[in-house]
């Protein structure tokens, strides 16, 4: 499946227009059914909401949005009330030359009466080197079992700056996790104690938003290297085990995607789309697979 972009020529008659090709027989017969789907772009930190719509061929977009008969002739991405086009986005979370697309091979997957729209290869109109785009799985996971190559880039990228800063990250991790770890946990301790990472978080990237009593706990950004910021829901759990997001969503026009920020990890299955940071991970990061001390 791909994005082929339109109007490069005439961007004062509306700017770029990207149409659908090639869709697989399953999304096709979504959005010609739904008539439009909101989609949500996959950013290297993982889904985003965005107000672009995919339109089908048959259906095109009111005053308000939503849709309604109109033959345009194409599957598309409108940009409802976008300020930019799909593909500026693209080239923003992506950190991409600026110039005008040919075509941008994707993937989606549709998850919450939305598209999922993961850019796969870029080529642009003036060149033909094609631009290889390697999606991460689960991108801000930090656990004992995976520790995602975007978290490790980051805390060497932080290593090679700072290298000072991620050996005492990891000092005060191992300060918090020791309260919560098994023969050595305080008494009567409570997962709000998680808070205490705040800090050690926040210079890696990690900037936990006020903790709140309704949906989720923080609502917190993260920023890696020179990507833009990302805005993401996080619960706070003593274990992981605890976490029963699967049983409820917040918000109809919520996304399935957050991140759990734990002091261990236990053994319940977690969904694809939710991360893990677990702090017993971090208290253990081998500094010397960074670049660092040891």
């Amino acid at each position: 499946m791909h994005l082929q972009q339109t109007k490069r020529a005439s961007r004062k008659t509306g700017g770029p227009q990207y149409y659908f090709h090639d869709l697989t027989p399953e999304v096709k017969k979504y959005l010609r059914k739904k008539g439009a789907v909101r989609v949500a772009l996959v950013t290297p930190y993982g889904a985003t909401k965005s107000v672009y719509v995919a339109v089908g061929t048959e259906h095109k977009l009111d005053k308000r949005n939503r849709p309604v008969p109109g033959k345009v002739g194409h599957d598309r991405i409108q940009q409802g009330r976008a300020r930019e086009s799909i593909g500026e986005s693209i080239r923003d979370w992506y950190r991409l030359r600026p110039g005008d697309f040919e075509r941008i091979d994707v993937d989606i997957e549709i998850r919450d009466l939305a598209f999922y729209i993961t850019p796969l290869k870029c080529k642009y109109a003036d060149k033909d080197k094609t631009i290889i785009i390697e999606p991460i799985p689960k991108p801000l996971t930090f656990t004992k079992t995976y520790q995602s190559p975007f978290w490790l880039k980051q805390m060497a990228d932080i290593i090679n700056k700072t290298p000072w800063l991620v050996p005492w990250c990891k000092e005060e991790f191992q300060r918090i996790a020791r309260d919560h770890r098994k023969g050595t946990a305080l008494p009567y301790i409570q997962e709000t104690d998680i808070l205490r990472a705040s800090g050690p978080l926040k210079h890696l990237g990690m900037s936990l938003g006020g903790f709140v009593g309704k949906g989720y706990d923080c609502i917190t950004e993260f920023k890696f290297g020179d990507f833009p910021v990302y805005r993401i829901p996080v619960e706070l759990k003593k274990n992981s085990n605890g976490f029963s997001y699967q049983m409820k969503k917040y918000g109809k026009d919520e996304l399935s995607r957050a991140v759990l920020l734990c002091a261990t990890q236990g053994r319940k299955p977690i969904p694809e789309h939710i991360d893990i940071i677990e702090l017993e991970a971090l208290a253990d990061l081998d500094l010397q697979r960074l670049g660092g001390p040891r």
